[in-house]
């Protein structure tokens, strides 16, 4: 029998995780105590409909009984079942953002800030982290981004072999995503913000579109970026990577990045990767040069 670990960081949607595989037809079972784990295993192979997707949600809120996870696995593995670990991260200020829009106390900061029992919390999975076969970083993600990732990965119950393609456009005067691995600065295309009839609109807008693709520069810079990504993801996947996060920035992540970031959307899904886009900085203030 094969078991999926769901765990990760508090807030970072392992709730909403377990609740798609729910729909996708997984038997779950929520903040199981890792040292029952193998009891679990025993009683569910014992029914005379033996389930074989099985979904074991597994995080901090068991305290001290979190340090038996381990020596579990290693019974699990034991009795001839085999398991992945599903490890959801998400970046400190994003989780701090969460927590106070929801008014929710973090499990390990009742009477702390938000941001020190996330800290004891990264102290605490760093080991299963570093042991995960998926992780999945949902710092940028909505709900809807996070169950695409999962169908990709475990729909027609078939595991997934291949490589989660994140691009993200973003715009430098809000910072880069911590997250990325491969980081674009497009910042030397014509910008049709100073186009006054053009600064409403958005990438996503063919007028926006249309005039940052006409250029020979962004045509060559787009043929080479295709080239350098098509080169990457063979090699990326041989060596077990399983996430690339691509990042496109111009000045403000509204106009150039997001042209860019679709135009290579559109390439990788053509050539069958498993890719989602998101636009972090796009609906973000607009009266300044993007």
């Amino acid at each position: 029998m094969n078991f999926i670990i769901v765990t990760g960081m508090s807030g970072a949607g392992k709730s909403s995780a377990i609740k798609f595989f729910e729909d996708m037809g997984y038997y779950c079972v929520d903040n199981l105590p890792p040292t029952l784990i193998g009891n679990f295993a025993t009683l569910i192979t014992q029914q005379q409909e033996s389930l074989n997707k099985v979904v074991l949600g597994i995080d901090i809120r068991g305290g001290i009984l979190f340090e038996d996870l381990f020596s579990s696995l290693h019974e699990l593995k034991a009795e001839g079942h085999t398991y992945e670990i599903v490890f959801l991260d998400c970046g400190d200020t994003e989780l701090v953002k969460r927590y106070k829009e929801t008014r929710r106390l973090h499990p390990l900061a009742r009477n702390e800030r938000i941001e020190e029992g996330i800290q004891k919390e990264r102290e605490i999975l760093k080991e299963i982290k570093s042991k995960a076969h998926h992780i999945i970083d949902t710092s940028y993600m909505l709900p809807k981004d996070t169950k695409e990732v999962l169908y990709k990965m475990y729909s027609e119950q078939k595991a997934f072999h291949s490589l989660m393609i994140t691009i993200v456009s973003f715009g430098f005067k809000y910072g880069m995503p911590i997250d990325a691995d491969l980081v674009f600065d497009v910042r030397f295309t014509p910008n049709p913000y100073y186009i006054p009839e053009m600064r409403p609109y958005t990438g996503n807008d063919d007028i926006i579109k249309d005039y940052v693709l006409q250029f020979e520069v962004t045509q060559l810079f787009l043929n080479k970026l295709k080239d350098m990504i098509s080169f990457l993801v063979p090699n990326y996947m041989q060596e077990g990577k399983n996430q690339l996060v691509i990042a496109i920035g111009c000045t403000g992540g509204k106009h150039r990045s997001v042209t860019i970031a679709n135009a290579l959307y559109k390439y990788l899904q053509d050539e069958g990767h498993s890719v989602i886009i998101q636009h972090r900085d796009i609906d973000k203030d607009s009266k300044r040069g993007k």
